[in-house]
């Protein structure tokens, strides 16, 4: 095939770059595959261009719009994904590693855009937490709120993946309204290139959203603000020199950093040979050393047995990994394909080389060569062991990134958490178990040094998803060593990039604010039941507040023989004497629930389409037979859902006659936005 020559999207439009670039070659058998260089790109332009254009106009989208930006841009990716397949073949990935990358990457926009319709309100902030009350009458209060950023995103990414690893940064900072710029690793640049143009070709993002470098960030770093941010996926050398930068140092601009991991993998002492768990234990550990030819942050790296047990583990697992068939990815026979480049395949030498001062090769050959493959990146899966596993320090100060592991004794549990606390900081640790007692040890006592952990056993097994793969859903993300970032994690991912702001104020000054009413601010005048005003004519504050209902000692008991719920303290008044909350019998709970709907529910046919759940249910005070209720139903907040009704959130307290709380809850109902003809 024809050298490739890697463009960059700046200022919108595409730029080749000046001059020769560096050659990057297929790691299949070294033949140039592209060219790339960024010289003439000019970095404070595209940031300036990024903040003029991208970010007012992902401000000015509601999380549900930008949520809906993303699934279009997974469906733009998923049609023409064939086209990201056949490039990457040439960065050493089999069609299993491809799928991982690109449909991981393309599932991830997925995740991430269906999480945000459900979890994020239709709105451009977010409020964070309960109202703080400071003062004593409750005329100021306090309340969090998230707000976008000002800034740019400028994502820096690794090699391994250059599909996954660019759009599982972008999702997150799109959603949290940041425009952004990714930069890939050169080695594998092509495919993220690939990936670029179909993301710009698509036409789903803002002007000034989305910009890519391929090659060098220039001098991007000393153009950044404290309203930028910066994530980087690398080596712990690289990214201890980005984020000592005087810049970043001086505007404290945020770094992620996603870097060195030092996995581990724990076999838990239950688990003998023979067992369902040895042999779990045994798959993916080598599974781990061989997908992506162990060119994975998560892979595992030191593998924490019983020291009963080293020499079977030790030979299980030379067994398998002598079966893995290693050659061309583009073959459907082929299991690990090469490492990404010959200079990957020297470094990861190299580092053997290095845990050779405490470990020995039991299992492969570092510097063996593929048959029939010798032009390639090729190297066969290398298990070591260490000499002295208590006094052995390479394994948890050196990272071989390729298909690598070292197995480490442990005498008992406590020794086991011990070995596993060593690497400093990880993304990923694993424990293979059915012993309930010894994941409660492992987990509790390793805990605080990895950012995910799985508990793996026969139980979970066919449904798990693994020890190395990190889901859209969780934290991906370590302490120490591993970085200390948070890439992913569900909407925690997107309120990281976003600015947490204390907003003090009255309570008709915060409802304003927020759109979520608060108890205390004015309620708008109706002149008819909220229930019968469509979606769009509804404001937080409008308020209903009913009649008064007696509850009897008849009530109590019908309802009791009714539901089934004959509890002492609604049926015994004998029973109840001398009980800590209830003065006597007193109603259930529920039947004032049932009771408050029928005050406040507006019985005729109108805008309301559906009550389909409330939240935060609090009973705050035990109502006596003979003892009025009277409700207060307040329009608290409302989310569109689509062009044809929304969701209101109701704030309802049920009183006393006395004026007393004796419950509060959030009703949700569907309304329309017109009522029906």
């Amino acid at each position: 095939m024809s050298i490739i020559r890697l463009n960059s999207f700046a200022e919108g439009r595409w730029f080749a770059g000046q001059g020769d670039g560096a050659i990057l070659a297929s790691a299949i058998d070294g033949t140039p595959v592209a060219e790339i260089t960024s010289k003439g790109l000019e970095p404070g332009a595209m940031l300036a261009y990024a903040r003029r254009k991208g970010g007012p106009a992902l401000r000015a989208l509601t999380f549900h719009q930008r949520a809906n930006m993303l699934k279009a841009l997974a469906q733009a990716l998923n049609a023409r994904k064939e086209e990201l397949y056949a490039l990457s073949y040439l960065t050493g990935a089999t069609k299993a590693d491809s799928w991982v990358d690109i449909d991981g990457g393309i599932g991830t926009l997925f995740v991430y855009a269906s999480k945000a319709k459900r979890e994020l309100p239709n709105e451009t902030f977010l409020i964070d937490g309960a109202v703080e009350n400071l003062s004593k009458s409750g005329s100021f209060l306090g309340q969090h709120v998230y707000v976008p950023r000002e800034g740019v995103a400028c994502q820096i990414n690794a090699f391994n993946f250059p599909v996954w690893g660019m759009l599982e940064k972008l999702g997150p900072s799109l959603l949290a309204g940041l425009p952004v710029i990714a930069k890939p690793a050169s080695a594998t640049a092509w495919l993220a290139e690939k990936a670029a143009r179909i993301i710009i070709e698509s036409g789903v993002l803002p002007e000034g959203t989305f910009q890519f470098i391929a090659g060098s960030t220039g001098d991007l770093l000393e153009h950044l603000t404290s309203q930028d941010s910066v994530a980087f996926t690398g080596s712990l050398a690289t990214s201890t020199t980005l984020q000592a930068h005087p810049n970043i140092l001086k505007n404290a601009v945020p770094f992620t950093a996603e870097r060195d991991s030092l996995n581990c993998s724990i076999l838990g002492p239950d688990a003998a040979p023979g067992s369902a768990e040895f042999d779990l234990f045994v798959k993916e550990v080598a599974k781990e050393m061989c997908v992506k030819a162990g060119q994975k942050c998560t892979a595992i790296r030191r593998i924490i047995v019983p020291e009963s047990r080293m020499e079977a583990v030790s030979a299980a697992l030379a067994k398998r990994l002598a079966g893995v068939t290693i050659g061309d990815p583009r073959l459907e026979t082929t299991r690990m394909g090469p490492l990404a480049s010959l200079a990957q395949r020297a470094d990861v030498r190299s580092q053997i080389a290095r845990l050779a001062a405490d470990c020995e090769v039991v299992s492969g050959d570092p510097d063996g060569r593929i048959a029939g493959a010798e032009d390639g990146a090729y190297l066969a899966p290398v298990l070591l062991t260490a000499r002295n596993s208590r006094s052995a320090e390479r394994p948890h100060d050196t990272e071989a990134f390729g298909p690598v592991a070292t197995l480490l004794g442990y005498a008992d549990l406590e020794d086991a958490i011990g070995i596993a606390r060593k690497g400093d900081g990880s993304l990923a640790g694993s424990l293979i178990t059915a012993d309930t007692e010894v994941a409660r040890q492992v987990i509790f006592g390793a805990g605080a040094f990895h950012g995910r952990m799985l508990v793996l056993n026969a139980e979970c097994a066919a449904e798990s998803t693994g020890h190395g793969s990190p889901m859209p859903h969780l934290v991906h993300g370590g302490p120490g060593r591993a970085g200390g970032g948070e890439e992913l994690g569900g909407m925690r991912a997107v309120k990281h990039q976003m600015q947490r702001v204390a907003v003090q104020g009255s309570p008709a000054m915060l409802t304003a604010l927020t759109k979520s009413y608060i108890k205390g601010a004015p309620e708008p005048e109706t002149g008819e039941h909220p229930f019968r005003i469509p979606f769009d004519g509804l404001e937080p504050g409008m308020s209903f507040h009913s009649k008064e209902r007696v509850v009897t000692l008849d009530d109590i008991e019908h309802f009791a023989h009714f539901t089934g719920d004959t509890f002492y303290a609604h049926m015994d008044e004998e029973a109840v004497k001398g009980h800590p909350f209830f003065p006597g019998r007193v109603a259930h709970g529920y039947l004032l629930l049932s009771f408050a709907a029928g005050l406040f529910v507006e019985p005729a046919r109108g805008p309301v389409l559906a009550n389909y759940g409330l939240d935060n249910l609090r009973f705050l005070k035990p109502v006596s037979p003979g003892e009025a209720i009277r409700v207060r139903l307040t329009v608290k907040s409302k989310s569109p859902r689509n062009e044809a009704y929304g969701e209101v959130r109701w704030d309802v307290e049920i009183m006393t006659g006395t004026g007393e709380t004796a419950a509060t809850y959030e009703l949700l109902t569907m309304n329309a936005y017109r009522e029906a003809a």
